[in-house]
């Protein structure tokens, strides 16, 4: 760490520092809380489509037990197609958002299967929109989650070193350069008696 410089450059740079320590800081602050606010949100929507998803799947269970039948193959029946992720930018925080989905139904005769097995189509279809939803929930959470501690370690930074140091520093520069006045005070007080004693050596010897 270089040397702190006694002078009234480096209290003006020392002073310019700690103007923008503190006026970045509310900024930190303000980002730190939306990204609170915005965790908030994530993880009441994702507990939301966790319970969705269970009752939807459960219901799905109850209503159609002739999904047991391994007579009746449904495997692959209904897959997830392609899934369209887009990006929030909340504060710098890059979020993915679900902007749509496409869920692919394999062709099947409806007079070859039995009738439950719309039904099931619809369900499967409903539990793979739900299940994607939960999953690019948990991906905000995550990544808000990350952002929040970056964020927190940024303003702690700010409010427990950056800031307390430049305060330091300026009020050691302030104490060393009003020693400094002192002493020139003191020494041109000096100076001045001396001066003076010469003045009135040098008129008694003109005596």
């Amino acid at each position: 760490m270089a040397r702190l410089a006694l002078n009234k450059s480096s209290l003006a740079r020392e002073s310019g520092q700690l103007s923008e320590y503190k006026r970045f800081l509310p900024s930190l602050e303000l980002k730190r809380l939306q990204i609170m606010a915005e965790r908030a949100k994530a993880k009441e929507t994702a507990v939301r489509l966790e319970a969705e998803y269970e009752e939807r799947f459960n219901a799905l269970a109850r209503s159609l037990p002739m999904m047991a039948n391994k007579h009746v193959p449904l495997e692959g029946l209904v897959v997830l197609k392609q899934a369209v992720v887009g990006e929030q930018n909340l504060s710098g925080t890059r979020l993915p958002v679900l902007e749509d989905i496409e869920v692919e139904t394999k062709p099947y005769s409806r007079l070859a299967r039995p009738h439950w097995v719309d039904p099931y189509v619809t369900g499967m279809q409903e539990l793979l929109r739900l299940n994607k939803e939960r999953e690019i929930a948990k991906e905000r959470i995550a990544r808000l989650i990350e952002a929040e501690a970056v964020i927190s370690r940024r303003v702690n930074l700010f409010e427990k070193v950056l800031i307390p140091q430049a305060e330091r520093n300026i009020k050691k520069i302030r104490m060393a350069l009003a020693d400094a006045e002192r002493d020139a005070v003191v020494r041109a007080k000096i100076s001045k008696r001396k001066t003076a004693a010469r003045g009135a050596e040098t008129s008694v010897a003109e005596l």
